[in-house]
């Protein structure tokens, strides 16, 4: 089979806000550097403004309003059924504001990967960068990894860092780990589209050796 023939990666990207890195990631397959396709955008808020984006592209759009359903579970069983049809290779959350449930978590093991406003394990959760602030930290970042059922505590794929500076505030601070954040998901997702970032029992790999446990460090 001839490389023009082989069909891009393809990714399903979870939003729930702005999407700005679905931006990112969209940016980098126009570029070339990743040679990838969004093959859906999901959301569960109809007014998330990354929807547009995704529509912008001519990519197509799920809406499901999570507070229809009864139950979690019962709301990310519908996420896959939503999903299934465009075949995703790798799941992306970026910005998805609901924590998954073991139906989910399970059913896309080993392709399931999000990104972090923090230098995990510090600081799961909300609210990551006044935490880092008020904890006096000297530098902060975003951490890329594989979801499993333990909020924020998947296995480190990747992280990129910064220093925080004097005059740092909660929005200073977010907008500068937000540009780190948009240059670290194209580059993980390219090792997937490439086929050298696995998970298995054995732990993340990259080029078939075994991450350290905090993950590939970019500079």
């Amino acid at each position: 089979m001839s490389e023009s023939t082989i069909s891009p990666h393809r990714l399903a990207v979870l939003i729930s806000g702005s999407g700005t890195n679905l931006q990112a990631i969209l940016d980098a397959i126009a570029s070339g550097s990743l040679q990838a396709q969004v093959a859906v955008v999901l959301s569960n808020k109809a007014d998330a403004g990354g929807l547009e984006r995704a529509r912008q592209a001519g990519i197509p759009t799920e809406v499901l309003d999570h507070r229809q359903f009864d139950s979690r579970e019962a709301f990310d069983q519908a996420m896959i059924d939503a999903l299934t049809p465009y075949q995703p290779e790798t799941v992306v959350l970026a910005g998805f504001m609901r924590i998954l449930s073991p139906v989910f978590v399970r059913h896309y093991t080993g392709q399931l990967i999000n990104i972090h406003p923090s230098l995990l394990p510090k600081y799961r959760g909300l609210h990551t960068h006044a935490r880092a602030l008020e904890a006096g930290d000297s530098e902060h970042g975003c951490s890329i990894h594989f979801v499993t059922e333990e909020l924020d505590g998947g296995p480190l794929i990747a992280q990129a860092r910064l220093e925080i500076v004097a005059n740092d505030n909660p929005d200073s601070l977010s907008n500068r780990v937000q540009i780190r954040e948009h240059q670290l998901y194209p580059l993980v997702l390219q090792w997937r589209a490439e086929q050298r970032l696995t998970l298995d029992e054995q732990g993340v790999k990259l080029d078939g050796e075994a991450l350290p446990e905090q993950g590939y460090q970019v500079p």
